[in-house]
């Protein structure tokens, strides 16, 4: 049986002297103040399942303080199971009884239950308790934009390769267990494959790296030679057990998907490699697993793999807005729904903002000062004059300043709560692990914020 929250007790009935455990007790009254949050969390953990029947399970208030725990501590499951545990202030925040200790399989399937969908409407409902408690108006606004990448390993044709004829062949293997067994036939050539491939990195040659990928080609051939057949038979596979001809036509479809991909990386690997073409980065294939992932450039840097977000942050340090975006899209492609966004959280747009070098131009300068919005600055003037952007050359310097703090917020959330690299599978795992961790990080500042004034 499921429960939306646990019975009232006392909040930290063991509360250490430290800052950690004063800031999760802050954290916890922010949390105890929005009690509607619980039933989206509710919601999500009980989706097509009864509630009425079978054992206790964790609530969903518990679930959600320990996806926010987490987040905040930059923990694995496994060491979320230990310190759930081990920690009284950790036990206490998340309100577990005597004996109730899960196993990192239960904290994982329930917190990867809560859907983006919820975390932003959680996020929604923090700012607008930071407006209540006149803690963040949102008069004053910063903007950025950074990459949150995938977690997947530098893709190279080579290695891509690599990927699909292990992976496939894996499948086909795995198809070998039904009962009775199904009739295609394929060669494992998955070790002259690994051969090449350590060729390929390990010489300086260009004419036997050359020849070591026309081999790698060659098996990479066969090998969806010998997977089209086997998705055909498996699609139409009928077992002696019921379960096993699902099994099959869920085998048949991620065959499918991946021959797809090793056809295209095969493509690419021809082009790129074998006839030096330039292939563009909309065409090209950078993972077998995270296929959602985009090839990001941003200006002079190196390449990354991932996703570029946009961040709104206020002057205390929240961050009221996130924007998670696919593609590569400039900077000033995105400032004026940034500031649309805005009406969302306040009903207005923001008095002041300021914003890095890549949103500048005249056009965006235009659209914020038509909606009022006093002084616009851009960290880089790319044509516009100080004036234009601000009333004084001091505003426009102090809002040039303000606007750096936001590298700070973004270096924390890299740096203390793993934004920095998605761990989370999919495209929709994706959205949830960077909403999750902006609602621990913006948890922890209000806290922070309420203990600086009590």
């Amino acid at each position: 049986m499921r429960k939306k929250r646990n019975p009232q007790r006392t909040i930290f009935e063991v509360l250490g002297k430290n800052p950690g455990p004063k800031e999760l007790e802050q954290m916890s009254i922010i949390l105890e103040a929005n009690p509607e949050i619980l039933n989206l969390a509710f919601a999500d953990l009980t989706k097509g399942r009864r509630t009425d029947t079978g054992r206790d399970g964790m609530t969903a208030e518990q679930v959600l303080r320990c996806a926010i725990l987490k987040q905040l501590r930059e923990l694995t499951y496994d060491d979320l199971e230990y310190y759930l545990a081990d920690s009284l202030s950790f036990r206490a925040f998340v309100k577990f009884k005597m004996g109730q200790y899960p196993s990192k399989s239960a904290l994982q399937s329930n917190i990867k239950s809560l859907s983006e969908e919820t975390w932003v409407a959680i996020h929604h409902f923090i700012v607008a308790y930071a407006n209540d408690e006149n803690l963040e108006k949102g008069r004053k606004i910063r903007l950025d934009s950074t990459v949150v990448e995938s977690d997947i390993h530098s893709p190279s044709d080579s290695t891509l390769l690599w990927d699909g004829v292990r992976v496939i062949t894996r499948w086909l293997f795995d198809g070998k267990e039904f009962s009775p067994k199904p009739l295609y036939f394929f060669s494992d050539h998955r070790r002259v494959v690994k051969k090449r491939l350590f060729k390929i990195q390990n010489t300086k040659k260009k004419t036997t790296r050359d020849a070591a990928y026309k081999d790698m080609l060659l098996y990479a051939s066969k090998v969806c030679g010998y997977a089209e057949p086997a998705v055909e038979e498996l699609f139409s596979y009928e077992g002696n057990i019921v379960l096993d001809m699902f099994r099959a036509r869920n085998l048949a479809e991620k065959l499918a998907r991946a021959v797809n991909l090793l056809k295209k990386v095969i493509d690419q690997t021809e082009r790129r490699v074998i006839k030096n073409e330039k292939v563009p980065a909309s065409e090209k294939v950078v993972s077998f697993f995270e296929t959602h992932t985009d090839i990001i450039v941003k200006g002079n840097r190196k390449t990354e793999y991932g996703h570029k977000i946009f961040l709104t942050g206020g002057q205390s340090n929240l961050i009221i807005d996130c924007l998670i975006e696919r593609g590569n899209p400039a900077d000033s492609e995105r400032f004026q729904e940034l500031l649309d966004r805005q009406k969302k959280y306040y009903g207005r747009l923001p008095r002041q903002t300021s914003a890095d070098g890549g949103f500048a131009s005249k056009k965006n300068l235009g659209y914020a000062k038509e909606h009022q919005v006093k002084d616009a600055v851009f960290s880089k003037k790319r044509g516009l004059s100080v004036m234009d952007m601000a009333k004084s050359n001091w505003v426009y310097r102090k809002l040039k300043n303000f606007r750096a703090g936001i590298e700070a917020n973004i270096s924390t959330l890299k740096r203390a709560y793993g934004l920095s690299r998605c761990s989370w599978s999919g495209w929709q795992g994706f959205k949830q692990y960077v909403w999750s961790n902006i609602v621990s990080y913006n948890l922890l500042v209000l806290a922070r914020l309420k203990l600086a004034t009590a």
